[in-house]
């Protein structure tokens, strides 16, 4: 697909942010896009969550496959590697643990490269450090944004909003400027980064479908359209309160003052929650069910058996030899039970 997804996706997330935009600037369709969509994505949003893990819960998994990048547990004199080759409970938990705080999988990826004919490895932490602040940066935004939603405002959520906005310290002096969150600056940043990494590696490009652009270019649109609303384009934040408080006590208001930028960043943060259930975007909750990292490597100790797999009577050898013995006989076959004489007569087999 390469530059072609691109397009597509781009194009996609053009016409998410023209569709608000004419709707309420020329349709004044403020309910429409501030209250119906809203209610209509969460919907769909927790929907496909529970449906998606649901299905996932009730995939068979007949074979115990955890990935290894280590030294499995052995003889006593063999040094086993604890964590990439888990064979406790407790290992399985501090291998999930860095993987899901810290990406450590993603740490020690190397990037492959061909240069003059032969094939060499290199580093990619600078991968992992966008991308791990990435990940951060959106969740703080996230948790910031719940003073939207909360009244009063926890004292955590505040304090996370001033740890967030602690280098505007002499910074900007003039009294008009907001504070300035470094999460969105970062977000925006790193989010910059990671497309132009798909753009600018052509075997990244290569392998990049609609679904690999689309969430990508549509967190960079939402990051923006927060960005100018925050910064340049002043919107109303006690009527955005309002609002807000009104979807979550179910009782929706449509305040004046609010500006089209506003119903703009809404309607893409709708989409992308709606969207997020069908897309890859569940690798979050994914790798909590994935067999592949939260099973414990201990198929040398316990005999791994599937618990989907329906009963079955067995018919071993012994009842087969039960039932064919002077067949067996009768044809030279070796048997571990000889027939006695009431059963040869019985069934008139050859004597022996």
């Amino acid at each position: 697909m390469g530059f072609l997804g691109f397009l597509y996706a781009a194009i996609a997330v053009t016409v998410l942010v023209m569709i608000p935009w004419i709707g309420v600037g020329l349709g004044q369709a403020t309910g429409l896009f501030g209250v119906f969509v809203p209610y209509l994505a969460i919907f769909i949003f927790f929907v496909g969550l529970v449906y998606r893990v649901v299905k996932w819960g009730q995939s068979p998994v007949p074979f115990r496959i955890p990935t290894t990048c280590g030294q499995a547990k052995s003889l006593p004199w063999v040094k086993t590697n604890r964590i990439d080759n888990p064979t406790s409970t407790w290992a399985v938990v501090v291998r999930m643990a860095l993987e899901i705080l810290l990406f450590r999988s993603l740490f020690r990826n190397t990037a492959l490269d061909f240069r003059h004919g032969r094939a060499t490895y290199s580093s990619s932490k600078w991968l992992w450090l966008f991308a791990l602040a990435f990940h951060y940066t959106f969740l703080v935004v996230l948790i910031r944004h719940l003073r939207f939603f909360l009244q009063p405002v926890p004292w955590c959520i505040d304090t996370l909003a001033k740890l967030d906005a602690f280098l505007q310290i002499g910074l900007f002096p003039l009294a008009w400027m907001p504070e300035l969150y470094q999460s969105g600056v970062i977000l925006l940043g790193a989010a910059t980064v990671l497309l132009l990494r798909r753009i600018l590696v052509p075997s990244v490009r290569y392998i990049s479908l609609t679904n690999d652009w689309f969430p990508l270019l549509l967190v960079i649109a939402i990051a923006k359209t927060g960005v100018i609303m925050r910064y340049l384009l002043k919107t109303d934040v006690v009527a955005v309160k309002q609002l807000t408080l009104g979807l979550v006590h179910f009782q929706p208001v449509v305040p004046d003052g609010v500006g089209a930028i506003f119903f703009i960043h809404i309607f893409l943060v709708s989409v992308l929650f709606a969207y997020f259930p069908f897309s890859k975007l569940m690798h979050a909750p994914g790798v909590f069910m994935s067999p592949t990292r939260n099973m414990v490597n201990n198929s040398r100790e316990v005999r791994h058996i599937n618990p989907w797999n329906p009963k079955v009577k067995f018919h071993d050898y012994h009842e087969y030899e039960d039932d064919f013995r002077e067949y067996m006989i009768e044809a030279g076959l070796p048997v571990e039970k000889e027939i006695s004489e009431s059963e040869g007569a019985e069934h008139g087999a050859p004597e022996a």
